[in-house]
């Protein structure tokens, strides 16, 4: 850090120190943003129509979105206040964390895994432990269960897994969760669970009632496509749910954002039609890349992983250069958004070439 890169005034070293979050690279107008996972689709007219219908800019929103939060109790068969609405679901993840660990506390997560889980650690004062993924990019859950120690506070799960796109099974997650400490805060991060088509992928709202140490959360930006109104929601036990209510920051979910989740509901069969879109969109495009030679995971979110190792920057360049904005994580992998169709064509013209440069023996090439 140079002398200009210095605060002028004391602050926390850590936080200093700590990357800020960078969002997927924008695309111009001639490429095609495959960088953040958002949904290529636009919203629904009624959704829109939702939205334009908030026009009271001067009051302030319900601060618990409680009509929101009873469409969602309904559609889940809970009670009201076992619904926590937040600004996005990494905003609930925050909130959640803050409740459960300061400092010394450990978190604990699978790693690769979602990139924004280290820095919400490390705001809240305690410390990560990453157990690695097993070697086909997903969590392992025993090996996780045997990093938890006296220490340990929080524990999130990812499924499917960003950015590599794996998913936890049912049997994978009960069994872990027979081993968990009953007092120990478990978070199933489900940002894409509406993506999945895998039979025995885990699916946290089922099991609230089994787990009372079980917080499930889920979002509106990825399937329902609103992302820029940020609005997600946390499902679990009331108690732990008021404990993160209690560190969350006052009416940060606006009337247009709850506003469009309720629509978004409303419209759910026509919007997840599109998902299925999406999933399908996303299935060929994995066979077609295994079919070119390619060894990915088989991806369960709106997104493909390529583990492309020491080659990720060059790669990510040649992709930019034709037109596909993704995003690398230097020296591990890229992840690629499914978005349009003509955005898959390209990257399927593209990778074809990219596969058969890397070397004999590539952890991003098939054998044989």
């Amino acid at each position: 850090m140079s002398l200009s890169d210095r605060p002028s005034v004391r602050l926390r070293p850590e936080i200093v120190a700590l990357p800020v979050y960078k969002q997927g690279k924008p695309a111009d107008a001639s490429a095609y943003k495959l960088s953040s996972n958002e949904n290529p689709f636009d919203p629904l007219p009624g959704v829109i129509a939702a939205v334009t219908a908030e026009t009271a800019y001067n009051r302030y929103p319900d601060s618990s979105a409680l009509v929101l939060r009873e469409h969602l109790a309904a559609k889940y068969s809970i009670g009201v206040d076992q619904v926590h609405i937040g600004s996005g679901s990494v905003a609930l993840l925050a909130q959640l964390i803050l409740a459960a660990a300061g400092p010394d506390d450990e978190v604990l997560y699978s790693w690769r895994s979602f990139e924004a889980y280290p820095s919400l650690v490390t705001v809240a004062g305690a410390v990560s432990v990453r157990v690695p993924n097993r070697p086909d990019h997903a969590h392992d859950l025993p090996e996780m269960a045997a990093a938890i120690s006296d220490n340990t506070r929080v524990v999130i799960v990812c499924s499917p897994n960003n950015p590599t796109g794996t998913i936890v099974t049912q049997d994978e997650f009960e069994a872990f969760m027979a081993v968990v400490p009953t007092d120990l805060l478990v978070i199933l991060d489900e940002a894409y669970i509406e993506f999945v088509t895998q039979v025995d992928a885990v699916s946290g709202p089922a099991l609230l009632a089994r787990y009372p140490n079980l917080v499930v959360l889920r979002t509106f930006s990825k399937a329902y496509g609103l992302a820029g109104l940020r609005v997600g929601y946390a499902l679990g036990p009331v108690d732990i749910l008021n404990a993160a209510r209690s560190t969350a920051i006052p009416l940060s979910v606006t009337a247009q954002a709850a506003a469009a989740a309720i629509a978004s509901l409303v419209a759910e069969k026509e919007l997840l039609d599109r998902v299925r879109i999406i999933a399908a969109r996303r299935d060929a495009t994995w066979q077609a890349l295994i079919d070119q030679g390619w060894n990915i995971p088989v991806p369960q979110g709106n997104f493909l992983w390529l583990p492309t190792g020491a080659e990720t920057t060059s790669i990510a360049e040649a992709l930019s250069e034709a037109g596909l904005v993704v995003r690398p994580f230097a020296l591990e992998g890229i992840r690629i958004s499914i978005g349009e169709e003509q955005a898959v064509a390209t990257l399927l013209v593209m990778s074809a070439d990219l596969v058969d440069a890397l070397p004999v023996g590539h952890p991003a090439r098939k054998i044989g």
